[in-house]
């Protein structure tokens, strides 16, 4: 059973871990309920769920066994049962006390990243300190590729780590494999894509003349995947069909460019620069033209991490918004250039990184453009987000039968989570967790997820 879930049910367990969702007694009946799918309910608001947790531990001390606490319940009923132990254990005190925090469990940590600059805030900071203000000793290590990443972290080697949005709830889902709940607690970045070209299709700018070309992404589960698929479906393109789409670990994307094994990518900077820097490739466009503050990399951790550190968990959360903050203003983007670029860290000559967070680019044609907002940083993972993503795994096929679109996007983009801490750091999070979304012109509304997948003319389901 989770940490959050509720004491008083008699028929949940309270000390076995149950199924992967956590809201099941067996993985039995998880499967029974929704094949490998979650269909977990979320905590009303953080006072119940910090309640759950308290009442949790204090039901476990009083019923070590379970059989002798669902006897209780089944006898009582859980309004009398919750009547009778604030008698003898003051739980909204204890409730208030957890609710403000305590020392944190664990000081020294391991978080894996790829050296994007879409991992600029778990990277700086290291260099610029954001992790010891909030206590913590934090070793940042550069990591080969995503599916690495992933591993390490779920065979606990990482603490946390960046992630590609999508892959915390591809994890969470169990889409092809075991499902293992994760969490978003933060967005790394906004933006900060493009769909780079190789110099030879400089007069291709059609995508509809792109037919037999070969595009690489970072990875099946990323941002990336589905908005080549999006772009190019939108033109008309079978991304299945009329085109090859392969993965290829960012740092290698540009010597793939270069050797004529692609004819070009949708990536992450700063390999659409350092294409460009180098040469070999051009700007075709900017990802925040299809989609202006679309989310692209996470800061992710799995939720055992969060039950059983969650005063560690709220540090280095914070940390991590603490320097997403710092990272949005563009006063700030040179002096973070040059504190991530070092071999290190992003290994990539300081100018490059300049114009991308910067905003002031060369595109390889010849022209030297300017876009503000060409990457930017706002860490609040709004479930909407989390909704589109699975349209988009459901339209290419990825994830099979139905989904509870909502209730998944609650358990893994961690919204209200976030919203708390940033007000903690002085920030001034949204007022909801979901807003409307506009894909090359197409309004998304995140309350009809499945209109939205049956509205593609070009899909697999």
């Amino acid at each position: 059973m989770s940490t959050f879930d509720n004491p008083f049910d008699d028929k949940r367990s309270l000390n076995r871990a149950g199924c992967a969702c956590g809201r099941h007694i067996s993985q039995t009946d998880h499967d029974r309920d929704a094949g490998t799918q979650m269909q977990c309910v979320p905590v009303e608001n953080e006072e119940k769920r910090y309640e759950g947790v308290v009442a949790s531990a204090v039901m476990r001390q009083i019923f070590p066994q379970d059989v002798a606490r669902r006897a209780f319940l089944k006898s009582v009923g859980a309004s009398t049962a919750l009547a009778a132990l604030s008698q003898f254990f003051p739980l909204k005190t204890a409730t208030e006390v957890f609710a403000q925090g305590g020392p944190i469990e664990k000081k020294d940590l391991k978080v894996g990243f790829i050296p994007i600059t879409c991992a600029t805030p778990i990277i700086m900071a290291k260099p610029m300190g954001f992790y010891e203000k909030h206590g913590l000793n934090v070793d940042v290590i550069k990591t080969a590729g995503w599916a690495v990443i992933r591993d390490k972290t779920i065979n606990k080697e990482y603490d946390a780590a960046h992630m590609l949005s999508p892959m915390p709830l591809a994890i969470s889902l169990g889409v092809g494999s075991n499902p293992i709940p994760y969490t978003v607690p933060a967005i790394e970045n906004i933006n900060g894509q493009a769909i780079t070209l190789a110099m030879k299709h400089k007069d291709k700018r059609d995508p509809k003349s792109w037919k037999g070309f070969k595009f690489a992404v970072p990875f099946d589960f990323s941002m990336h995947n589905y908005l080549l698929r999006y772009y190019l479906a939108e033109h008309g393109l079978d991304p299945d069909q009329d085109v090859q789409i392969r993965a290829v670990p960012p740092p290698e994307m540009v010597a793939n460019l270069r050797a004529d094994n692609i004819d070009g990518f949708l990536g992450p900077d700063p390999m659409n620069q350092r294409a460009v820097y180098d040469g070999v490739g051009f700007i075709h466009m900017l990802s925040k033209e299809m989609w202006d503050g679309h989310p692209c990399c996470a800061f992710a951790a799995s939720k055992e991490f969060i039950t059983q550190t969650p005063n560690t968990y709220a540090a280095l959360l914070k940390s991590i918004i603490d320097a997403t903050a710092f990272a949005a203003k563009p006063e700030n983007r040179k002096q973070i250039a040059a504190a991530i670029a070092p071999a290190n860290y992003i290994n990539q000559p300081e100018i490059v990184l300049e114009q991308i967070l910067t905003g002031t680019y060369a595109d390889g044609l010849g022209n030297v453009l300017t876009d503000a907002k060409r990457v930017d940083f706002d860490p609040f993972p709004w479930e909407s987000f989390a909704i589109w993503i699975m349209t988009q795994m459901k339209r290419w096929g990825q994830i099979k039968g139905e989904v509870d679109y909502k209730a998944v996007a609650q358990q893994v983009y961690l919204a209200t989570d976030t919203a708390k801490l940033m007000k903690e750091v002085g920030l001034t999070p949204p007022t909801t967790t979901t807003k409307s979304i506009v894909v090359m012109g197409k309004t998304f509304d995140p309350e009809k997820p499945a209109d939205y997948v049956n509205s593609f003319a070009i899909k697999r389901t």
